[in-house]
């Protein structure tokens, strides 16, 4: 089999103490989505204005809740996690014996990618003697920008989490309650007003002064662009369902 394991992504453990849930109940009361639900899912950590910090997978994973994150970004979620820890009865740390993999075909074991389904699928596994070459990062972020969907800080930091697609995309529950940023985020759901996205086009088609980064490599660029210019760009049917869908 080729490469499957991501080097760019990181896992951090989140532990109860006690052999409750309070793992759960903690990032229930700070993700964007519902982790009380079947995992995998989609989620945002977001400030208390709405915009995005991190993005993540979380998964079940022995004991814990892991969180699939950038690995360049893990240990400053860790210390952002630890700050609202307060006297939780959690434990929160950088796993160094479980890797991320993923594969666009079907794998024994994997689950599709709960952001979108034609993102491939995704699994969890003990680390130690799988392939680490950068072929599965370079496979997948290419796989990644052809299907539209932005990832990671270098394209997301900062972004309204509604801006981001996410809501598209699995990664926010309406329903759950409170969470960091949940006020704004459910102001704009609730008004329908979302002025600009991320959208990842073509380099002709983007726009320098709204570009959020270039992937030489594939010819695309992310980019965070008005609602109404995204009509006449070639972005993913997905998207453009969303945006208008009516057509």
């Amino acid at each position: 089999m080729a490469a499957t394991r991501l080097a760019s992504r990181a896992l951090v453990l989140v532990r109860s103490q006690t052999g409750g849930d309070e793992a759960h109940a903690f990032l229930q009361d700070l993700l964007t989505n519902d982790v009380r639900q079947s995992l995998p899912v989609y989620a945002g950590l977001l400030s208390p204005q709405g915009k995005t910090l991190f993005d993540m997978v979380v998964w079940k994973w022995e004991d814990a809740l892991a969180l699939d994150c950038e690995a360049a970004s893990a240990d400053a979620l860790v210390k952002r996690l630890t700050l609202y820890r307060l006297r939780r009865s959690v434990s929160i740390a950088r796993a160094q014996d479980v890797a991320v993999h993923w594969s666009p075909e079907p794998v024994a074991g994997a689950v599709r990618d709960p952001r979108l389904a034609a993102l491939g699928w995704r699994w969890l596994a003990a680390a130690g003697g799988e392939v680490v070459d950068g072929t599965a990062d370079a496979d997948w972020t290419a796989h990644r920008i052809a299907c539209g969907v932005p990832e990671g800080a270098a394209e997301m930091a900062d972004i309204l989490w509604l801006e981001t697609n996410a809501a598209e995309l699995n990664g926010v529950s309406f329903t759950k309650g409170c969470y960091v940023g949940q006020e704004n985020t459910a102001r704009m759901n609730w008004r329908q007003k979302i002025n600009r996205r991320l959208a990842v086009l073509p380099l002709e088609f983007s726009d320098p002064q709204r570009r959020r980064i270039v992937h030489e490599e594939l010819g695309m660029a992310v980019d965070h662009r008005r609602v109404e210019d995204l009509a006449a760009l070639p972005i993913p049917q997905w998207q453009r369902n969303a945006i208008h869908p009516d057509g």
